[in-house]
Parts: structure tokens; sequence; C-alpha cells
């Protein structure tokens, strides 16, 4: 027998979820500890059961979960074997223009997505941008902002994954709505930190071929590109795919069995992947519990603009959680039913959700990037709020007129 009507388990439900958050518990036990409480809450203990049931055996489910496992093992094991650091150096070599050099690093190391992975490229970074003249302010801007601009047109996102999954629309068609708005986020990043700032000669001291470079390069990033052909070339599914990468990746390193398990030894995989669970158990319980009808009821009498809603909700929830997964999750957890989700609508949530968490002061990127750099936050919104309006105006935008 549920306890509450369905409005006031949401209420203390996100409270709970809340506190959980500002007490910084890890997200994977969050979203689950809160998808229990609300559905211990709102739902008889057969239904309980039926939804965990429900959760555990989907096929989409086990797919995600697994992926974001394969995804943070690769990861995790590109860091552990140092592969990632011979990448760096590489294309730091292949690339003569130090602003080309800044732009490129960051994305390329942001293919890897570590929690807090923006220190891998800052030391590269502080590099080139000190041949450039740049302040610190700007350092922590081209760290932060390029490393994040690949992640919406990335088919191996777990974030876009998760997305496609939980809404039912195809990968492809969020990426090509998508597409415009990296642009964007490219031209503005240039524009803000890069525009006018004098060219650096060509590097001096490189004993290294180019050639042999682009060879070490090729070799370093095979197994992320491997695992990009897998999925959409081929169409594998991304838990396969990651495997792959993963597999490609130990013929290179031929790591030792102990720098193998390290990854495995830490909460970090473990807890990325809870959270994709979590993510969807907490979407089913609160379909079950009919949160679409409870707030569909709320819109319709306070006339509030469906849109409106898709835009502010995930990108709030995305700020305060300090993670675009769990802002995606909660909000198509309380949309779905208000919103007929398409690629248009989809795609827009995916942005508002991922801009703001990217500018959010919960990032881990940002804190860790502007404390590496010794840059206070104030002046790094001085660039970072510009660039969050111009890439906005361009996904709402594509949402009009596309």
């Amino acid at each position: 027998m549920a306890f509450v009507d369905p409005l006031t388990a949401i209420v203390v439900s996100f409270c709970f979820l809340g506190v959980m958050i500002y007490k910084r518990v890890n997200l994977g036990i969050t979203l689950n500890a809160a998808a229990l409480l609300l559905a211990l809450l709102a739902l008889d203990l057969p239904e309980i059961g039926n939804v965990i049931v429900e959760t555990t055996t989907s096929l989409p489910t086990i797919s995600l979960v697994v992926a974001t496992f394969g995804i943070m093992l690769l990861s995790l094991l590109y860091k552990e074997t140092n592969v990632i650091d011979t990448l760096s150096e590489s294309l730091s070599r292949i690339i003569k223009n130090s602003k080309l050099t800044v732009s490129l690093l960051p994305a390329v190391i942001g293919l890897l997505p570590v929690p807090g992975g923006a220190l891998m490229s800052a030391p590269l970074v502080e590099t080139e941008t000190e041949k450039l003249g740049l302040k610190e302010d700007k350092k922590t801007y081209i760290n932060l902002w390029f490393r994040h601009t690949i992640f919406p047109v990335y088919p191996v996102s777990q974030l876009l994954i998760l997305t496609a999954t939980l809404t039912g629309v195809t990968l492809a068609s969020i990426i090509l709505r998508q597409i415009p708005v990296v642009i964007s986020m490219v031209i503005v990043g240039y524009l803000v930190s890069l525009w006018k700032t004098p060219k650096t000669k060509e590097k001096e001291n490189v004993k290294a071929s180019t050639g042999l470079e682009l060879k070490r390069f090729g070799i370093t990033f095979s197994p992320i590109l491997t695992t990009i052909i897998a999925v959409v070339v081929f169409d594998i599914d991304v838990s396969i795919a990651a495997f792959i990468g993963v597999a490609v990746l130990l013929l290179i390193a031929k790591p030792n069995f102990k720098i193998f398990m390290k990854p495995l030894k830490g909460w970090a995989i473990w807890g990325i992947t809870l959270a994709t669970f979590g993510a969807f158990l907490l979407r089913n319980v609160a379909e079950a519990i009919g949160i679409s009808q409870v707030f569909g009821s709320l819109v319709a009498n306070g006339n509030v603009d469906v849109i409106f809603l898709v835009i502010i909700i995930p990108s709030f929830l995305s700020a305060i959680t300090g993670s675009p997964s769990g802002g995606i999750a909660i909000s198509v957890s309380i949309l779905t039913g208000i919103v007929s989700f398409t690629s248009k609508s989809a795609s827009l949530l995916y942005i508002s959700s991922y801009l703001g968490y990217v500018v959010a002061p919960t990032h881990l990127c940002l804190v860790l990037t502007a404390e590496y750099f010794k840059c206070s936050l104030g002046r790094l919104y001085k660039y970072l709020i510009p660039s969050l309006i111009a890439s906005f105006a361009t996904a709402i935008l594509v949402y009009m007129l596309i």
C-alpha cells in the first residue's frame, strides 16, 4: 500500500535527492536511493518488485549499463597505461600551430569521458598557451570549453546514448541536429579566446619526424577510432564496440595484470555504471507512479509552455547535480507524457542539460581546471557566460527553423 499521494512522494524524494547531492554522495548511490524512496512512498510492494525486475531485465538497460562500463574501462586504461600521454604528445608535435593545438588537444582527450578529465589536457594546454602569451583566465577557458565541444556529436558518448535510449529517439537524428551547435561552440571559443592572438612560430627542438609522430598518433588513437567505426560504420551496439576498443588498447599497451585490474578496484567505474542503472530505475519508478500526469496537470493549469520546460528543467537539474546524465534522467522522468519526444525535443533536452552542466560550478572539470590554472570563477565566467548564450541561441534557432 502506498504511503502518500504521488505529488507528495515526488517532493519528498526530490528533496532527499537534493540533500544527497549537497552532501556529495556518489551519483550512482544517489539516483538508486532516490528511486527506491520514491517507489516505497508511492507504490505497493508488488509494484515495486515489478519495476525493479522490469528495469533489471530490460535489454536497453542492460545494453547501456554494459556500454557505460566498457567506455569507462577504456578511458581508465588509457590513463593507467599512459597511452593517453603518448597520444597527446604526438598530436602536439604534429600540429605546428599553437592555436590549433590548444583547440584540438582538449577535444581529443575529451573523447575519453573520465570525470575531471580536463586535468589530463591541462599541462599540455598550459605549455602551448604560454607560447601564445595568454593569461590564466583564457588558459582555463580554452581547456574547459574546447574539451566539451565534441560531446554533442560524439556517437559513443554515454550521455547521447542515454538521451536516445530514454527518449526513444535515434542517436543519429539527435547528432545531426547538434552539428550546428558544435560549429557555433567552436567558433565562439575561437573568437572569445584566440582571435587576434599572435601566431607562434613553428615549434622547435622536435627531433622526431612528422611521419613518425603520425604513426604514433594513429596507433594510440586506434582504440577510440575502432570503437567509433564499430558503432557508426558497422552498426555494432556500443556495449560490444566499447570492449572491441578495450581489446585494441590491450594489444597496443600490453599492460601487466596489476595495471589492468587497477580500474576495476577503484570506485569510479562502478559508481558511473551504477548511476546508469539508477537513471533507468528512477525513470521507470516515475512512470509507474504517473509523474507525467501529475506535472501535466500542473502545466495545464499554469499555462506553462512545454518547450520552456524542456529548456529550464534539464539545465537546472544538470547544474545543481553536476551531472548531465542525472539531469537528463530526472528530466525525462518528469516530462515523459507531457512531451512527445522527437529528434527536435530530444536534442533541445540534451543541449539544455549539457550546457547547463558545462558552465555549472558543480562541474568537476570546471572546478579542477580553474584550480589548476589558479583562476577565479569570476574571471572564468566572464568568458563562459557569453559563450553559453551564443551556443544556446544556436540550439534554439535550430529547434525553431529545422
